[in-house]
């Protein structure tokens, strides 16, 4: 059954992969809307998701002119499931923590639905303590993780932290909202 889906892209070269993980969603019958952060237009240009979904990207928290709540409300409203991916460092520590300066993580603040999360970052990164911990409190606040995989990393090294598989994640999101 067709749902609703966010799909949050953060600043990390695995946003190239997010594409792949948006089209596949739209072929399945979804509709697909997707918030990117500051950072992530580095890596990837809004028109690109702007393309595969058919739905424009908001530009930011006050983007009233086509949300007049607010993205962050009319969005969580609509929504059946909110997958970051990918989830950097940065998003993960201010998901744990409660933490809302974009449009993005204060989306998650408004979104009652369930939430899935794929970890990207450096494998120095990944094994963090704090990272680490962060990840556990949203496991423990019942976030879905789909754990990242291990491989060649754009940082020259081999080692966990590369973003799932977009099939993987996708798998994730049908498993939950087939629940």
């Amino acid at each position: 059954m067709p749902s609703e889906i966010i799909i949050g892209v953060s600043g990390g070269i695995a946003a190239y992969k997010t594409a792949a993980l948006v089209s596949s969603l739209v072929q399945l019958g979804h509709g697909v809307s997707v918030v990117m952060t500051p950072s992530a237009h580095q890596f990837i240009g809004a028109a690109t998701f702007e393309a595969l979904t058919g739905r424009r990207v908001p530009q930011g928290t006050f983007d009233t002119l086509h949300h007049p709540l607010g993205p962050h409300i009319s969005l969580a409203d609509g929504a059946d499931l909110l997958c970051i991916a990918p989830a950097t460092a940065n998003v993960l520590a201010k998901m744990a923590h409660g933490l809302a300066d974009d449009l993005l993580s204060t989306l998650v603040l408004s979104f009652g639905g369930p939430v899935v999360l794929a970890p990207a970052m450096n494998t120095e990164m990944w094994a963090k303590p704090a990272v680490q911990r962060n990840v556990q409190t949203l496991a423990a606040d019942g976030v879905h993780i789909v754990p990242p995989d291990e491989g060649w990393l754009s940082c020259r090294k081999t080692g966990p932290g590369r973003m799932a598989d977009p099939n993987a994640i996708q798998n994730a999101i049908e498993e939950i909202l087939n629940l």
